[in-house]
């Protein structure tokens, strides 16, 4: 099968066909963006110093540095992922006001975020865990840096990437959740797992 690349501006029709457990990666640009952000936009309404509409957002608290001989060029050092379940309060709004089309985290979210990506036509995908210097390599050039007032992790990089990824779609537009229906296998596959360990050490009192 051939690599599925998604380029930013991303369209809602980029998406229609890209279901729960497929592999993706991105070109274009990513904007790193964590708690304090959203909660900036969403709950004390301010207006956020980059436009996402289209674009994609990266739960992550990057290590940057200062590029040598420079003040304001940056360049990444590890870019790994955080738990985007932090989000979950805010993250549908946040869908509706900025049109962020891509979300990349760590673990699953909720029904807020599900409801989100299927009204609003966005994926969320899970950027593997222990890879930062993986992901800081996919980083060409850090473009812009939003609201450096709130430190080095929440901070708004912008950055552009090339087959950034790989991005493991755990919320499609179809508003399935991967995370949710494995949770109905594993559960199943335990259970059964547990009569059998059962019935074996039942000799033991």
């Amino acid at each position: 099968m051939d690599k599925r690349i998604l380029t930013t501006p991303i369209r809602s029709e980029d998406l229609e066909d890209i279901n729960i457990g497929d592999i993706i990666y991105l070109s274009g640009h990513i904007t790193t963006c964590r708690d304090v952000a959203h909660r900036r936009l969403i709950a004390a309404g301010r207006e956020l110093p980059v436009d996402l509409d289209g674009g994609a957002i990266f739960h992550a608290g990057p290590i940057v540095r200062t590029v040598e001989g420079t003040e304001d060029k940056f360049e990444m050092v590890s870019v790994g992922p955080t738990t985007s379940m932090r989000m979950e309060t805010f993250e549908k709004e946040f869908i509706e006001v900025t049109g962020v089309k891509l979300i990349v985290g760590k673990g699953g979210m909720g029904e807020r975020t599900m409801k989100g990506c299927k009204d609003f036509k966005a994926l969320h995908c899970i950027f593997p865990a222990g890879c930062a210097v993986v992901a800081a390599v996919s980083v060409e050039e850090i473009e812009t840096a939003g609201w450096r007032d709130l430190g080095m992790p929440e901070t708004l990089w912008t950055c552009r990437v090339k087959e950034f990824g790989p991005l493991i779609v755990s919320i499609d537009t179809h508003g399935r959740n991967l995370f949710e229906e494995n949770k109905v296998v594993f559960n199943e596959r335990k259970e059964q797992a547990a009569e059998k360990i059962c019935k074996n050490v039942s000799f033991i009192k």
